[in-house]
């Protein structure tokens, strides 16, 4: 099979390498999917790069890209022979395991591999995982927001634009932060009700002081000003990243004095439970047709390299696909 790999860390033109692989064979309690589509993630690129440090290579070979879509052609022992010929979404491919989905094959564990419903593109498929998963874990791990005022920060990112779309279709009035004029468009398309430029206004005022039940935090230890605030008190802080400040100091007494709670949130460690419930979830909203998906471009498979190096880049505006039906 055809596949891109790299064997040591670093920059993407330095180290992937397009080849020729043999094709994987699905193991007891897997599947064996053709891949369609390929998404690339911030971790993706991170792993790649040896992010924080990290130059350890896992494994020897590895083939990268958590998420992706398309069909299974096999099944291993125990896995329901009538999955095969199933079009699939795929989360966590690369999880614990050297291959991912930048190849023609991926084998995956059954569990992760979830039926894409018909009229759902694979290109629209391959989105989901790692963004819309960790979207439905910070926007509903703490209960229902239906009534609820939520704060979205960084909304017409990844994991931004499904957590407006979940918020709002849970019944939650939706504020979104972004940096300019053109996020704040993807930001409305999402569904936010008010939509804050955070380079050009006062965050808090805008928001309002003491006015946000449940916030979704991209970036928490640059926003903590921001979010001591707006957040009401017995609100919720649900974060997963940090990147301009990774080791913030926390004001503690602060957010005791809100009995604020505040959780931390890394999709590859979620409970089995959370990863089911978010998947159903998902599939249900790409069912009913209510969910949107913000792709900026959609390459050839062998453009990996370029995938990689406009993610990091920044700016792309949205996700970044590769797909055997691009040219």
């Amino acid at each position: 099979m055809r596949a891109v790999w790299y064997e040591k860390k670093g920059p993407a033109r330095e180290v992937l390498v397009a080849g020729e692989m043999p094709t994987p064979q699905p193991a007891a309690g897997e599947v064996l999917v053709a891949v369609r589509a390929s998404a690339v993630n911030p971790s993706d690129t991170k792993g790649r790069g040896g992010a924080r440090g990290n130059v350890v290579m896992p494994f020897p070979r590895i083939i990268p890209h958590q998420d992706g879509a398309g069909v299974i052609e096999a099944v291993g022992e125990g896995v329901d022979p009538t999955r095969i010929g199933q079009r699939v979404w795929l989360y966590e491919t690369q999880l614990g395991r050297p291959f991912g989905t930048a190849a023609d094959y991926a084998a995956v564990p059954a569990a992760k591999a979830v039926p894409l419903p018909e009229g759902v593109s694979f290109e629209d498929g391959a989105c989901l995982g790692v963004p819309a998963m960790t979207a439905h874990r910070c926007v509903f791990a703490d209960g229902p927001v239906t009534g609820q005022t939520v704060l979205v920060t960084g909304g017409a990112g990844a994991v931004g634009f499904y957590a407006i779309q979940f918020a709002k279709h849970g019944g939650a009035r939706v504020i979104a932060t972004v940096s300019n004029a053109e996020q704040a468009e993807v930001a409305r398309r999402a569904g936010a009700d008010l939509v804050v430029d955070r380079k050009t206004q006062d965050v808090a005022a805008a928001v309002g002081e003491r006015s946000v039940d449940r916030i979704i935090e991209v970036a928490f230890g640059a926003n903590l000003d921001a979010i001591l605030k707006v957040l009401k008190p017995r609100g919720v802080v649900a974060t997963y990243a940090s990147d301009v400040e990774p080791e913030p100091k926390l004001p503690f007494w602060s957010f005791v004095g809100l009995d604020a709670t505040i959780r931390f949130v890394l999709v590859y460690v979620m409970s089995e439970a959370a990863h089911a419930e978010a998947a159903e979830y998902v599939t249900r909203a790409l069912r009913d047709g209510w969910l949107k998906h913000n792709i900026a471009a959609v390459l050839p498979f062998e453009a990996v390299v370029e995938a990689h190096e406009r993610l990091e880049a920044g700016g792309a505006g949205g996700k970044i696909v590769l797909s055997k039906d691009a040219t």
